[in-house]
């Protein structure tokens, strides 16, 4: 379900550009967005409040001369493109509790995925065969079970992490440390364009902003910030992804990395991170085992929010206790599709005609609902 941030009010908006642009610490900033309420009453409660949240002089400065970029502006006019403010609602509940969280997020295609349960898959820019062939396995069966996979759009891991789980059927958030309109690398333009239509592109930087150096350190907390947990899949001793599982750990998140041989330079950054506590995986469903109990309490959440029509489910009245009718169409064909024995998404997409998509966003609420099982991302009705 595709929701329209609620920042699209022309001041609210305009005002939370020039928060953002007027740069510096984050911490004052959001600061002054709590105290205020709302981005348009922040900029107008003027310079005596912005000093008591702590901004810089060079930030007030900037927030009484600024203005919005009319390249930024261009850009968000344009469909499928949203800018979430702190303030905002459908601020991503997992992200607003990870440390240094971004004042805004830029986002091409649907906001509302940034609530949806996920795993990060992080990696080698150059990885092995073997380890390609290992992302595109771990991030299909996540797709498959109803995990979204989250990662950074560099070349090797992440780009296999993101084509498998769009390949599966299932929902990938890119995150970006560059401007939102600038796919990096370049030779990724592709597939920046295809997670934008099927899933989700972020960035805290606006629309023009080049890629640097120090901001990929930055874009890494976004990634493990957004998920559940982070796997690392191959990664050398001085690797980002090794960063990314860090900033996980720091935000409370499990991290989980796959063993290699001891003689592949890209598995001595994943046997360092087991040393130090990692949770050391072979499959897939591993952590999807370990994530479940995280992923109903996140699922909750996203029901209350999105309004889930998990709600409308209820056996009708006068039906005997084994026959249920549904409200939602397609829950009813879900529920038909549904078994005793275990059945894997694959099967289901073809029983209902629904896409893979769909169904990993309905399976985790009937399982709030009790109805139904998972187990290793096979699906059941509950006995």
């Amino acid at each position: 379900m595709t929701r329209t941030c609620p920042t699209n009010d022309p001041r609210e908006r305009s005002a939370l550009l020039r928060l953002l642009a007027a740069g510096g610490r984050l911490e004052p900033r959001r600061r002054l967005l709590e105290a205020c309420g709302s981005a348009a009453t922040a900029l107008d409660a003027g310079a005596a409040t912005w000093r008591a949240c702590g901004l810089a002089p060079e930030q007030a400065h900037a927030l009484e001369s600024g203005r919005e970029d009319a390249r930024t502006l261009e850009w968000l006019e344009q469909p499928g493109h949203h800018l979430m403010g702190w303030n905002d609602p459908d601020y991503p509940a997992l992200l607003r509790t990870a440390p240094r969280p971004p004042l805004a997020l830029f986002v091409a295609g649907d906001p509302a995925l940034l609530w949806h349960p996920a795993v990060a898959v992080v990696g080698s820019r150059s990885p092995t065969a073997g380890g390609r062939d290992n992302t595109a396995a771990f991030a299909r069966a996540f797709a498959r079970s109803g995990l979204g996979v989250t990662s950074g759009l560099a070349l090797g891991v992440d780009s296999a992490a993101h084509r498998a789980a769009l390949e599966a059927g299932g929902i990938t958030v890119a995150v970006l440390g560059c401007g939102i309109d600038r796919p990096y690398p370049a030779r990724n333009r592709a597939l920046w364009q295809e997670v934008a239509r099927s899933g989700a592109v972020v960035s805290e930087y606006p629309p023009g902003t080049v890629a640097r150096a120090g901001q990929f350190p930055a874009r890494n907390r976004i990634v493990a910030g957004l998920s559940l947990a982070t796997l690392v899949v191959e990664a050398a001793t001085r690797s980002g992804a090794l960063i990314t599982a860090r900033l996980a750990a720091d935000a409370g998140r499990d991290v989980f990395a796959v063993p290699g041989s001891i003689h592949n330079p890209m598995a001595r950054g994943c046997h360092r991170l087991i040393r130090s506590g990692a949770g050391l995986v072979e499959s897939a469903g591993e952590v999807i085992d370990a994530l479940a109990p995280v992923a109903a309490h996140l699922g909750t959440a996203l029901r209350s929010r999105l309004g889930a029509p998990i709600e409308t489910l209820h056996p009708a009245s006068g039906t005997s206790p084994g026959i249920v009718q549904l409200e939602d169409p397609d829950y009813q064909k879900l529920w038909e599709a549904l078994g005793h024995d275990p059945t894997d998404m694959d099967s289901l997409a073809e029983r209902t005609g629904l896409t893979a998509a769909r169904l990993s966003s309905m399976l985790p609420a009937m399982e709030l609902e009790g109805r139904v099982v998972a187990e290793h991302g096979r699906y059941s009705r509950k006995s």
